[in-house]
Parts: structure tokens; sequence; C-alpha cells
């Protein structure tokens, strides 16, 4: 495991005890919505983009910092957890890295103040993991852009005031912020996932968008946004962890007070077996993903392709596996609808998708050791 600092050691332990005494009563019953009262007491607190710049009222740390956040709150809220993940590591992330000041100036202080979110558009019907399909465009017009297209599977979007938008420019790929009252935004539809969260298909016709909007543009602009996309393949990490913690931690409890045959279940050598097995899964993870997020900060903010592609693959199976298992020893009982395994499975399935395929993640991984072969011991 990695060794944290003092002052992390105490970020950790006062987001757990905030957690744990306001998020318990509440947690898993959500029902797809956002979990804003959670999300405004995180931000009342300093605990709300801790890693954005203070200028836009973010508390100026790392975004390692913001991943020990989203696991302490997620052992108690998967749900929470998940909002802060969108918000600390996908979308708004980029606007801070990539984007104008006056977009930054813009949007960044109502999510950091618990007030808005920003949505993320990538995927199209006929365009997903292959972005170089992608059929939504943006033209010139005159100090405007003008956009056209459309983008589906898009999550937050009914509480969220904007999105970023990947786009076709005419010299390649890149991104620009959207805002979802815009003239010209039609929302087409909403879907329910298998964990009861909203996604939506919005159409975008002919909508004007201010220069300042723009993200990225241009190949080298395009190269920084896919790697930033690792921060979200790390957040995806994260977030993964984070339900699996949370489903142990209630494996481990049911398994002490649940008695078969005069002891407790956790005493039977098959039960302890798949708590070492799980634990031990559980910790491999945090350290891909912990020793990613810490030295992409040596290398200027931007994680590892090959680093952040390995934990996400390997997290993402991970939790899968965790929560089965948990479920497992629950027998019936974690078997119900309503149960907070039962939710933690569903929920726990899409990280195998969201933010790249497993598929995805392994021809990544393939692609960077044919060109460089392994990597280093050192």
């Amino acid at each position: 495991m990695i060794t944290l600092s003092d002052e992390q050691e105490l970020l950790v332990s006062a987001v757990e005890d905030l957690a744990e005494r306001e998020f318990t009563d509440r947690a898993f019953s959500w029902n797809g919505d956002p979990p804003w009262e959670n999300v405004e007491l995180l931000a009342e607190q300093g605990f709300l983009g801790i890693n954005f710049p203070e200028e836009y009222g973010g508390g100026g740390m790392t975004e390692f910092d913001a991943i020990l956040t989203i696991e302490a709150v997620g052992r108690v809220c998967p749900d929470t957890a998940e909002f802060l993940y969108n918000q600390q590591l996908v979308a708004p992330r980029a606007i801070e890295m990539f984007g104008t000041d006056e977009a930054k100036e813009r949007y960044l202080p109502p999510v950091i103040a618990g007030e808005d979110s920003i949505a993320i558009g990538i995927s199209e019907p006929e365009a997903g993991s292959d972005v170089g399909a992608m059929r939504t465009t943006v033209e010139e017009d005159g100090d405007d852009l003008v956009i056209n297209g459309e983008k589906t599977w898009v999550s937050n979007v009914e509480h969220s005031s904007a999105v970023l938008v990947w786009t076709q420019f005419p010299e390649g790929l890149g991104s620009v912020i959207v805002d979802f009252d815009a003239d010209g935004v039609q929302i087409e539809n909403h879907y329910t996932n298998m964990a009861d969260h909203h996604q939506t298909h919005f159409v975008m016709e002919d909508v004007s968008v201010p220069a300042e909007n723009v993200v990225t543009r241009g190949s080298e602009g395009f190269k920084n946004q896919l790697r930033a996309l690792n921060w979200e393949r790390l957040g995806s990490s994260t977030l993964a962890n984070s339900i699996a913690r949370c489903a142990l931690d209630k494996a481990l409890e049911y398994a002490q007070q649940r008695t078969q045959f005069d002891q407790p279940i956790a005493d039977f050598q098959g039960i302890e077996w798949k708590l070492a097995d799980l634990v031990t899964d559980l910790e491999a993870s945090r350290s891909l993903t912990h020793r990613a997020a810490i030295q992409a900060h040596e290398r200027g903010r931007i994680p590892d392709r090959l680093d952040a592609s390995m934990a996400k693959l390997y997290s993402s199976e991970m939790v899968e596996r965790v929560v089965s298992e948990a479920v497992q020893i629950h027998g019936a009982n974690g078997y119900q609808q309503g149960h907070p395994l039962e939710y933690l499975y569903r929920l726990a399935r899409g990280r195998r998708l969201a933010a790249g395929t497993d598929e995805i993640q392994k021809n990544q991984i393939a692609a960077v050791l044919k060109r460089n072969g392994l990597p280093d011991l050192a």
C-alpha cells in the first residue's frame, strides 16, 4: 500500500468521519438522483473540488488527494463517490487543464460550490470507442462556432448546465463546452441503466458556441485531451475500488454476525479464504490506481497511458469479482431486491463499460507494450 503523508491521513479521516456521520442513513436510497444534500455538505466542508486551483474555489491539492476523498466517501455512499469522480476527474478537470480563462471562471466555481455539474458527451449512435467515427462537427461562423450533431449515453444531463462535447473541427478532433439551454439543443430521450442511473441522447442543430468555450482544438490539443482522459480512467478505477470496499465491509460484518452450525460463518475456512482473496484483490487494485495517480504529478499532471489502462482494466474486473463474492457470502439475503449488495452488483457491472471497455484497455496496454516493450522494474 502507498504510504500517506500526515496531511493525507487527516484528510481521509475527516472525510470518512463526515461520510459515516452524515451519509450512512440515506446511502442506497437516491434511486438514480444526484445526492445533492451530500454534495452541498462536502462543498461546505471544503472537500469538493480539492484538486482545483484556489482561485476558482478549490483546495489547490492534487488529483491523488481527490482520489483519496472519493474512496473515503464511496465506502459509505457509492452514489456520492460517483458524483465526486465525475466532477473532480472528468469534464471539469479537462476545462481546468485546457480551457480558456473565461471558461474556467464561468463553469468551475459553481461546480466546486456544489451548485452545478458538467456532463461529458463522447459517444454517438454510430461512434463509441472509435472516436474517429464521430459525426458531430464544428464550423466557423465569424467570432463564434456552430456545432451540429448528436450524443448518447451521456450521464448527469438532467442536472447539469453544460456538457463538454467531443467533436470534429475542420482540422481534426477537439472538444467544446455547450450549454444545455442554448438554442438548438434538443433532448431526444432519457434511458435508465441497470444501476437506475439516467443517461441521455441529445441533438445539436446549428448551436452557436462562443470561441472561448473551445477546450481543445488541433492535433496537439486533442492529444492532450486524450492524455487527460486517463484521469477519467483513474477516476473510474477509484470508484470501482470504493464500490468493492463498500461490499467487502458489508461482507465481513455479515460473516462475523451470521451464525451457522453454532459458529460465525466467518470462522469457516471457505469464508476465510474468500475474505482473504477479496481484500488482496482490492489492495492490488488500489495500489495500481494510487501509483498511477502519484506518478502523474511527476509527469506534469498527465497520467501514463499504460498505468491508467492497467489500473482501469484490473479495477473493473476486480470489482465485479468482489461484489459477486460478497453476495455469495450473504447468500439469499444479498440476492434480494433493495439490498445494498444487490445495488452494488448492478453498479459494479457498469465499470467494465464506462470510461473505456475492458477490451479497449487491453488494446491500449498492448499498443504500449508493442511500441516500448515491457515497463522498467525500477
